[in-house]
């Protein structure tokens, strides 16, 4: 059985490690209001460019992009697949950064050729301890989402896709359905699929000016609609990981509370049978004292 001192110890040492837990708590919550502030801000906008785009394909639908060449030439063997992948810079937040990278396992393992994107400290180690090749590794964008860093990746890829070099590309993050629960998710970026922008049905007699052309306004609108996805994407698994993180200290903390809970009742029954110890030595003391008195008397009565 432990002494009263050792049980003291791993005490206060629990309620040192639960003061760093409510810190990381309410830092990631602050966090996430300050993402989800930033997200509602910037929404408009890229809703108004997928809308335009919607408007620009709908009167015009046979409309001719790059970024619209779905590489009919080229046999699914063949294609290689772009896959950035959004993962966090730290961990100590539960299952959000094992769901992605267990999804974007299975699409590498789905495909013959693929080059990797990384966002994340995490995901780059965790690839290359397993020696995946890694493409291009986004530094200081996992822990710092803004439009900035979505543009250098949305760049990056617009461009090698241009190029030829990538003939698909996904986007696996996390997306933050609710308060309570996130989901590993898997997005298309390109080629861009027409389907989602034409209006199939409904009659529509909206008039639009395109200047200086329709193709120019296109060429302008898919980039930042692309932009605006990865940015999206990058708010939402920012979000989902501070969310992840506070249910993962809130749990620390009520482990941690339960813990004190043990150990306080360990504590005092230690105590207490010390107290009992100490009481039973002093009773047997005192009964020794006691039996000895006496029989000092029956041998000064004998003389």
């Amino acid at each position: 059985m432990a002494s009263t001192r050792e049980i003291q110890s791993r005490m206060k040492s629990i309620k040192d490690t639960m003061k760093i837990t409510n810190a990381m708590y309410m830092i990631s919550s602050t966090k996430l209001r300050k993402a989800r502030k930033s997200l509602e801000e910037t929404e408009t906008y890229f809703y108004t460019l997928q809308t335009m785009m919607s408007r620009i394909l709908r009167h015009l639908p046979e409309l001719e992009n790059e970024y619209f060449d779905i590489r009919k030439d080229k046999a699914p063997d063949e294609r290689v697949r772009g896959i950035v992948v959004v993962t966090a810079d730290k961990g100590l937040a539960g299952a959000y950064n094992h769901n992605v990278l267990k999804l974007a396992e299975q699409q590498m393992a789905g495909c013959a050729r693929y080059k990797l994107f990384v966002v994340g400290e995490l995901g780059r180690q965790y690839f290359a301890a397993k020696g995946v090749n890694i493409s291009k590794h986004f530094n200081y964008t996992a822990q710092n989402p803004s439009l900035h860093r979505a543009r250098v990746i949305s760049e990056t890829i617009l461009e090698r896709f241009k190029r030829g070099d990538l003939d698909e590309v996904y986007l696996i993050y996390t997306d933050m359905v609710s308060s309570i629960s996130t989901e590993a998710k898997l997005l298309k970026l390109l080629p861009m699929k027409r389907e989602e922008y034409v209006q199939k049905t409904g009659v529509f007699s909206d008039e639009i000016v395109m200047n200086p052309s329709p193709q120019a306004v296109l060429k302008n609108i898919i980039p930042d609609t692309v932009m605006g996805y990865v940015y999206g994407a990058l708010v939402e698994s920012f979000c989902s990981e501070q969310n992840a993180r506070m249910m993962a200290m809130e749990a620390a903390n009520k482990n941690a509370t339960a813990m004190i809970h043990d150990l306080s009742i360990e504590y005092n029954r230690v105590r207490q049978a010390l107290i009992t110890q100490e009481i039973t030595e002093v009773v047997a003391g005192a009964k020794a004292q006691k039996k000895k008195k006496q029989a000092r008397k029956g041998a000064l009565n004998l003389e």
